[in-house]
């Protein structure tokens, strides 16, 4: 089969949960349209409840949709869903595994769960590659959180899926587990593998994907590489280091966002739309300040997702 050029795609995907008791109906996605293209590293950003679970879970044939379609890797999942679950792994948010297995015990399971031959089992190649070789025959009860969240990501692997989702892969771990992922991410990447990824740690974004989503109140606000998302908040920070210390914002700044520093940093917030940094850096110079050193910042993807979820609620 020839590789799709996306990995996966949703078109006009519903989901409404019906009313159950004292829980009303709810909508959860609203015809949603979705393409992850293959080789990326796709974000999937919203707060609680934004819809990115029931997304996902509809993928794993988890959830039955209500309406539109979905294929992954080419792959319709009502049409063919053997073969489309089987080019995906999930690597779920919870921790789900019995304690008194072993990581390969754990590994050989889930590879006969899919069919996979005895002879091409790559078992203690994954643990190896998540780290888990030498933890290869203990108990999974005796892991810690972080080595049972590697091992979750293995099982996700046992298959060779050309799709793979981390919902919330880092969620509880430390800095230096976190960090030892997210090389790990790369590494899969590399290979070929499509990474979708879903994350409360923003900057866990920033640095992995190439393309990312925005979902809330079960619609898509945004869908783009990341560096167009980033452009879409106008607002910039420039900041001069003066050569000597002001002690009061001169008046020819007067009617711009400035502000000082304890340390006599000037701070000057402007749109680069309306505003140039040349016109900002003739207003410095008419207000007598001697310029030691410059730079201006861009807004983090966290700026921009608080303000369009924010603007969307």
């Amino acid at each position: 089969m020839t590789a799709p050029d996306y990995a996966i795609e949703a078109i006009g995907l519903e989901k409404t949960y019906r009313a159950s008791g004292k829980m009303a109906e709810k909508r959860a996605l609203n015809a949603i349209d979705l393409k992850v293209r293959r080789g990326s590293i796709f974000g999937l950003l919203g707060p609680n409840g934004a819809g990115k679970s029931t997304f996902i879970n509809i993928l794993a044939g988890l959830v039955t949709k209500t309406g539109g379609r979905a294929r992954i890797w080419g792959l319709d999942i009502d049409e063919e869903p053997r073969a489309s679950r089987a080019a995906l792994g999930v690597v779920n948010q919870e921790i789900t595994m019995d304690p008194f297995f072993t990581p390969l015990q754990a590994l050989d399971l889930q590879a006969g769960y899919y069919g996979v031959p005895k002879a091409e089992r790559r078992s203690l190649e994954i643990l190896a590659a998540v780290g888990l070789d030498d933890k290869k025959d203990a108990y999974v009860r005796q892991l810690s959180g972080g080595m049972k969240r590697r091992l979750m990501v293995a099982k996700a692997l046992v298959h060779a899926p050309p799709v793979l989702i981390l919902d919330e892969p880092t969620a509880g771990v430390d800095v230096e587990l976190r960090r030892s992922l997210w090389t790990y991410v790369r590494e899969l990447h590399a290979r070929g593998t499509t990474i979708i990824l879903t994350t409360h740690y923003l900057e866990e974004a920033e640095e992995l994907c190439d393309e990312i989503a925005i979902i809330n109140h079960g619609n898509v606000l945004a869908q783009e590489p990341k560096s167009a998302l980033l452009a879409r908040l106008d607002q910039r920070l420039l900041k001069i280091t003066p050569r000597q210390a002001l002690q009061a914002i001169p008046d020819a700044l007067a009617g711009l966002d400035a502000s000082l520093l304890e340390d006599g940093t000037l701070l000057i917030r402007f749109r680069s739309t309306e505003t140039g940094i040349g016109r900002l850096l003739e207003k410095v110079r008419e207000g007598g300040i001697g310029v030691a050193d410059l730079s201006t910042e861009q807004p983090s993807l966290e700026d921009v997702f608080v303000a369009m979820t924010s603007t969307a609620a």
